[in-house]
């Protein structure tokens, strides 16, 4: 045996798995790789008093240990995929999915991917097919033509291969093609308070969508948008009937449009996509799920010549508690994420790591601050307006923390936390603008409701996130000599029922798995 002298931090590893119960793994648990930038705190703080009896000595008897606290979070550079599946951690809820399903085959012959679930696929989906060992098979926004339910979902506008596909293969719905064919089968009304879409092409209740869900109208390819461009792009949905989808956000104020060749009277040759995704918002009563995750971190072997002898340390009982998405300037968007358990453990190196799978990294870019962003919005909330006026045009730096208030839960005869108590769902967040105009100064003096929202697109795909309501404070120029003034403001962010009851919630997540490269402008 050759014990090491030291190990260094790359030698060093971390993983999580969803518990089944707080602090109980599941039966066969995944361990799903993340790539921290730095740990914060990481780990079990022991707690001791020491013994002070008077005595002439002047001198402490030695302490005993009173409790341990299991703790600790880390930062992360944010990809397209990498912080979706603990995201429904910290919302204390799951994702609102469409069509999702775990493909069993794939055939040649007839276009086929065989499916056990249908629900969600429909004629005219677009779907996305990935995780297929052969390339032919992971097809992108291809239109379903025909289902089968619960049996087969059928793409003849691609050339599949015939193939089992692995366990991990799946297919997504990420939207929906319309192709008019008259002036009353897809068209833009913006006669009343706020701008809707109508259609007789499709039910909008059965796709899935939710009240405050964003998504995006429109294709690269010609003849795929609507003729009047403001009516393209990303939107915010505040309403939803079998006919007709109410707008209260978008890029531009939308116009009139028949959904034709020419916007009004013009040929009906369009064939006009809608893109959405899966989207996480957090929930109320019985629709609030709290996780648990176990951590392992590997801290390298003590044996240069046992190699694979993997020490280790592991995190239970992790309740998600803290978790901020920092975007500065010309930078990566870093997320810190922090947790509250109730226990912990160590494993020496001969001794093996837990049981269980350990799947591989998915690789995918950092979004960055310079050039992911195709939409950053400060708004007042005004009744019968989609597009209000910025608050700023420029941002230096943004901070959004959702905060679930947890509070370890101690007892006489245990050390550590039974148990975890999740407070308030709370949502807070700093700005830094340029400053332009008086107009955000006196929307904090005049208590106004503000909305925030912004929007990131990396390689045909991206995210969304959305504060239906914010209270601003602070916002006091910063005047400084040969700079431009900034304009520093706070923000607090409550549930959007003030105006709706249907968007209930106080910040929302829309995940795309595929955006058209028009999104990316």
């Amino acid at each position: 045996m050759t014990a090491v002298t030291k190990i260094d931090s790359n030698s060093t590893g971390l993983r999580y798995s969803e518990e089944a119960s707080l602090g109980v793994l599941a039966g066969s648990p995944v361990w799903t790789p993340l790539e921290p930038n730095s740990y914060d705190s990481f780990g079990a703080e022991i707690q001791t008093v020491a013994r002070r009896p008077i005595n002439d000595s002047r001198q402490l008897k030695k302490g005993v240990v009173t409790d341990k606290d299991a703790s600790g979070g880390f930062e992360t550079d944010l990809t397209q995929t990498n912080m979706q599946d603990m995201l429904q951690g910290f919302f204390f809820a799951d994702f609102r999915r469409k069509g999702e399903e775990t493909p069993t085959d794939a055939t040649a012959t007839t276009d086929l991917f065989d499916v056990a679930d249908t629900t969600g696929f429909f004629v005219d989906s677009l779907i996305n097919a990935r995780g297929f060992v052969d390339a032919a098979n992971n097809v992108t926004a291809e239109p379903v033509t025909a289902v089968v339910s619960n049996t087969t979902v059928a793409v003849t506008g691609a050339t599949l291969v015939t193939e089992t596909p692995p366990a991990d293969a799946e297919l997504v719905v990420v939207g929906h093609q319309f192709s008019p064919n008259d002036a009353t089968a897809f068209f833009i009304t913006v006669s009343g308070s706020l701008p809707t879409l109508t259609t007789d092409l499709v039910d909008f209740t059965t796709l899935g969508l939710v009240e405050g869900e964003w998504i995006y109208i429109g294709g690269d390819v010609a003849d795929s948008s609507f003729f009047n461009s403001e009516n393209n792009g990303f939107k915010r949905i505040r309403d939803i009937t079998a006919t007709v989808l109410t707008f209260d956000k978008s890029d531009s104020a939308m116009v009139a449009d028949d959904g034709s060749d020419s916007g009004s009277a013009g040929n009906f040759d369009l064939t006009i996509p809608m893109y959405f995704g899966r989207v996480l918002k957090n929930e109320a009563a019985s629709l609030i799920t709290r996780r648990s995750y176990n951590f392992e971190r590997s801290l390298g072997a003590p044996d240069d010549a046992s190699s694979s002898d993997i020490q280790a340390e592991y995190m239970e009982g992790m309740v998600p508690g803290e978790f901020s998405i920092n975007l500065p300037t010309a930078d990566k968007v870093m997320c810190n994420l922090s947790f509250m358990g109730t226990d912990s453990s160590t494993i020496d190196g001969p001794t093996s790591l837990a049981s269980g799978t350990r799947p591989s990294i998915e690789e995918a870019d950092a979004f960055n601050t310079s050039s992911d962003f195709t939409r950053i919005h400060l708004a007042t909330v005004t009744d019968g307006d989609e597009a209000p006026a910025a608050l700023f045009a420029f941002a230096q730096e943004i901070e959004i923390t959702i905060n679930n208030n947890l509070t370890p839960n101690k007892a006489v005869g245990t050390l550590g936390s039974f148990e975890v108590t999740a407070g308030s769902f709370e949502v807070s967040g700093s700005i830094t603008a340029y400053f332009a105009d008086v107009a955000a100064v006196e929307s904090v003096q005049a208590n106004s409701t503000i909305t925030l929202d912004f929007a990131l697109v990396k390689a045909n795909a991206g995210i969304v996130m959305d504060l239906p309501v914010i209270t601003l404070g602070d916002g006091r120029p910063n005047v400084e000599l040969d700079a431009p003034i900034t304009l520093p403001l706070t923000m607090a962010a409550a549930t959007g029922a003030i105006y709706d009851e249907d968007m209930d919630y106080t910040a929302m997540m829309i995940f795309f798995d595929y955006l058209p490269d028009a999104a990316a402008v």
